[in-house]
């Protein structure tokens, strides 16, 4: 498994979630799932899985704070940063590959050459050093998702949302981004993956099937 380079911005008490009977669905329309539970603590990966539609991203969305579940609750502890990778890479098409691992370590506070010795060995963990240099526009989609992933990790996040990594990349780009998943989690953030790859889902360290919380009923849990 890839490692990461300990980051120095990381926070090391552990950080935990617990999810404690969930439930969630959308108005006139089934619950997505009821009766999730689960806990998850620092260096945890876990998938979240299940075909499309069956909730993955909305449950990621209910631990980003941006969805309230229609039942059960969600305790946290220590976690007081959370990022997100989204399906889609984003970036600047004129900043570099490290740039884009440096500015969340200037946000920190450290100063360009600071930030910059300490970006270029996480970019090493996701085999980009050889793009440090390029611009994002030039840079092909399975380098662009590692290079979020690289970010994600500069962020010294507690929890990290991961979604769908690999949607839209081809087998092989896929099996590059699946081995560095576990380089995410090294400093102690807990990683939520929503994913229907099978191999992202056996790059976690543990998996929930969103299928096994289906019941096809409407209106709120209780």
């Amino acid at each position: 498994m890839t490692r990461a380079p300990e980051n120095p911005t990381r926070k090391h008490p552990v950080a935990q979630i617990r999810a404690d009977r969930l439930s969630h669905g959308f108005r006139d329309a089934p619950l997505l799932f009821t009766g999730l539970s689960f806990e998850a603590a620092s260096s945890d990966v876990i998938g979240i899985c299940g075909p499309s539609g069956s909730g993955k991203s909305t449950l990621l969305s209910i631990f980003a704070g941006w969805e309230t579940p229609r039942g059960g609750s969600i305790t946290t502890t220590r976690i007081e940063t959370i990022n997100w990778v989204f399906q889609n890479p984003h970036g600047v098409a004129h900043r570099t590959a490290i740039d884009h691992v440096v500015f969340p370590l200037l946000a920190a506070g450290q100063d360009r050459a600071t930030a910059t010795e300490m970006a270029m060995p996480i970019l090493e963990s996701f085999h980009l050093a050889e793009i440090a240099d390029r611009d994002f526009r030039d840079i092909s989609g399975g380098e662009a998702q590692r290079l979020m992933l690289a970010r994600a990790v500069a962020t010294g996040p507690d929890l990290l949302l991961v979604d769908e990594p690999t949607a839209q990349l081809d087998l092989r780009t896929s099996t590059t981004v699946n081995a560095t998943l576990g380089a995410v989690a090294q400093n102690g953030a807990i990683v939520l993956i929503a994913t229907h790859d099978p191999g992202t889902r056996d790059a976690c360290t543990r998996v929930i099937d969103l299928d096994d919380y289906t019941t096809g009923d409407t209106g709120a849990a209780a």
